[in-house]
């Protein structure tokens, strides 16, 4: 297991999201921002804006999903 937080993938605060792929920590990020939106935390609505648009236009945001897939694979294990 590793662990991302949210500033890594482009959020605005340290919380962790761990798993065993980037997949995961991506699909926990997105999770996150949502909840946080939904919430009223206007401090995530840019990130959660990017993250759209990501799942919306995914050829376009490849060069994103590759650096988190390399970030996530340099981290250690633990």
């Amino acid at each position: 297991m590793k662990t991302m937080t949210c500033k890594q993938l482009g959020g605005p605060c340290d919380l962790g999201h761990r798993g065993e792929t980037a997949d995961d920590v991506i699909k926990a990020q997105d999770v996150h921002l949502k909840e946080a939106e939904k919430a009223g935390d206007a401090t995530h609505r840019e990130a959660r804006d990017a993250m759209k648009s990501r799942w919306r236009h995914p050829k376009k945001s490849l060069g994103w999903y590759n650096d988190v897939k390399k970030a996530f694979a340099d981290l250690p294990t633990g």
